[in-house]
């Protein structure tokens, strides 16, 4: 396994981080079902070693970053916080596009506030598909918050290859956040040309969708026959895949159950044979 810490936005992280984005209630959205033990898996991560958190004001909306503030603050020293902008919710759960540059700073605004962070160390700019605000609206408006201070580094999601040059050619990119895994490399272009970078590269739905119940990561028969032979879970095995493909990887697989945040950080340390490599490809 490579070295097991990454920089981001200058900051060394370990690769197997934590998202909070389960943390809330159904549908990411409302008080989680339990709060004490929300609380207690955000506090063993940490116990755990995990110092990268990947979380919205609007996962709740509110909810996340509240819990994370009771939880752990003050802050240990060398947690990275890393939120994203660039949407909202409505009275009924609704996902709606929040992609206008002053929407943007009051999403950065929302989650200084409810953090209570006088820098917000990384902000990715999560790009709606469909968006009618010109890409490069967003990155003036970006690039100018991290220049005021309010942001520590300019992170991207949801975005094309395209989009993802356009804003390297003007900015140091923190991290690229988008949707990849074992059953879903759509997004190779964006990952080797961030590999290639040295840019981090952080996949979101790394087990598949989790409003997918039909899924394609953890009910494939490679990986379960890999979990079998390895002695681990096919969530152990998906993940060790990701931190085995490059090694600025950095990985949030979100949870509220305590079990499963320790199954997922004891991933990192799961090596893949090579049989379990090949058929997996």
């Amino acid at each position: 396994m490579p070295d097991d810490t990454v920089l981001l936005a200058g900051r060394p992280v370990r690769r197997m981080g934590f998202g909070a984005m389960q943390l809330p209630g159904p549908g990411v959205f409302g008080p989680p079902k339990d709060r004490d033990q929300a609380l207690a898996v955000l506090r063993r991560a940490i116990d755990a070693g995990v110092n990268h958190i990947d979380t919205s004001q609007f996962y709740g909306p509110d909810v996340a970053n509240e819990l994370i503030h009771e939880a752990l603050h003050p802050y240990p020293s060398d947690l990275v916080l890393v939120s994203k902008v660039g949407a909202t919710r409505d009275d009924q759960a609704n996902w709606l596009g929040a992609q206008r540059p002053d929407e943007l700073r009051a999403g950065v605004e929302a989650n200084l506030r409810s953090l209570e962070l006088d820098q917000v160390p990384v902000v990715n700019l999560r790009r709606h598909p469909g968006s009618e605000v010109p890409f490069t609206e967003q990155l003036d408006a970006m690039i100018a918050m991290r220049d005021e201070g309010l942001i520590g580094g300019v992170g991207l999601s949801n975005v094309d290859l395209g989009e993802y040059r356009q804003a390297r050619s003007v900015t140091p990119v923190a991290c690229v956040q988008n949707a990849y895994n074992l059953a879903d490399r759509s997004d190779q272009d964006v990952f080797d040309d961030c590999c290639a970078d040295g840019v981090p590269y952080v996949p979101f739905f790394p087990l598949g969708s989790a409003f997918n119940p039909d899924n394609p990561v953890l009910g494939s028969s490679v990986v379960r026959e890999a979990a079998i032979r390895l002695a681990a879970t096919p969530a152990q095995i998906a993940l060790a895949w990701l931190l085995h493909a490059a090694p600025t990887v950095l990985l949030i697989p979100g949870t509220s159950s305590l079990q499963h945040l320790e199954e997922n950080i004891a991933a990192a340390d799961l090596t893949l044979d090579e049989i379990a490599m090949k058929e997996i490809g």
